[in-house]
């Protein structure tokens, strides 16, 4: 394994532990698809966790902004599937500190923890799993920024782009691996649906 791992490398990582799945798949947003991918699968193991969590903080001590601000840099992850990776790139940057960002119920916003302390200013990377349709990611900056936080960058292991991905313009964008997953509307526009490969629904 390479000191920044190959994108080769962390995709069979993630079809070692079972995190990447080919098939046939629908989304809870309609969306139909060949590849499903759970990034926990593959973060319960020790040494992949780290490797992962490791590779990712390399490429942020790349940016000599981030580089230079570490000592005070917060990592916010929207819970719970960025918190192992915000809590492995927290570690091997030796950043400040991690929180996260929760729904108390479906169709809520997303909030802060009580009595967590922000104050403006505070220099932020906003990390995950994985960036899909990007909308939790979203929230979180728009979250972080009403109280002032300055987002520095997003970081997340994989960038699985959908159709209805967020564009984040010019704020940086780190990640291990792209994943170029097929994508069809809905089952009358499936080419898996017309061949009849059997449809498994996922939760996210």
């Amino acid at each position: 394994m390479h000191l920044l791992p190959t994108s080769e490398e962390v995709v069979r990582i993630l079809r070692d532990t079972g995190a990447l799945r080919d098939g046939h798949f629908v989304y809870p947003n309609g969306l139909h698809s060949n590849e499903y991918l759970q990034v926990p699968l593959a973060m319960r193991y020790y040494q992949h966790a780290r490797t992962l969590s490791v590779g990712l903080s390399r490429l942020l001590r790349a940016n000599p902004e981030i580089r230079a601000l570490v000592p005070e840099l917060s990592i916010v992850a929207p819970a719970t599937g960025g918190l192992p990776v915000a809590y492995g790139v927290c570690e091997a940057l030796r950043a400040k500190q991690v929180y996260w960002a929760e729904r108390d119920e479906e169709g809520k916003p997303m909030r802060f923890r009580q009595y967590l302390e922000q104050h403006p200013g505070e220099q932020v990377v906003l990390v995950d799993d994985i960036l899909r349709s990007g909308s939790k990611l979203r929230e979180m900056k728009v979250l972080l920024e009403s109280s002032g936080a300055q987002v520095l960058g997003l970081a997340v292991v994989i960038y699985q782009p959908n159709p209805n991905t967020v564009d984040f313009g010019p704020l940086p964008l780190y990640y291990l691996a792209k994943l170029e997953a097929s994508y069809y509307s809905d089952g009358q526009n499936c080419d898996l649906c017309r061949r009849g490969v059997k449809l498994e629904k996922v939760w996210v």
